[in-house]
């Protein structure tokens, strides 16, 4: 394996590490967002009251993605293995 072979190995991991933490990411994101204009437009300053609903979507993003970000890093990872 030469230098161009281990740099793609990592570009590839890069990859995956973004595309699989996307959906979490830009859930986070939106949450956010939304809990952010609401403490906003209501003037309730409680920092406490944007870590729930994060959790929860969250927590529904990986029971609906899970499966898929699971079997994008087991193909990642078998990739890995059976290289010549």
């Amino acid at each position: 394996m030469d230098a161009t072979e281990a740099m793609e190995l990592v570009r590839g991991a890069i990859m995956l590490l973004l595309v699989v933490s996307l959906p979490v990411l830009l859930t986070i994101l939106v949450i956010g967002l939304i809990v952010s204009v609401m403490q906003a437009v209501t003037q309730v300053a409680d920092p406490t009251l944007s870590f729930v609903p994060k959790i929860l979507a969250v927590l529904l993003v990986a029971i609906v993605a899970g499966p898929w970000m699971v079997s994008m890093i087991v193909d990642f990872s078998r990739s890995m293995f059976t290289l010549p």
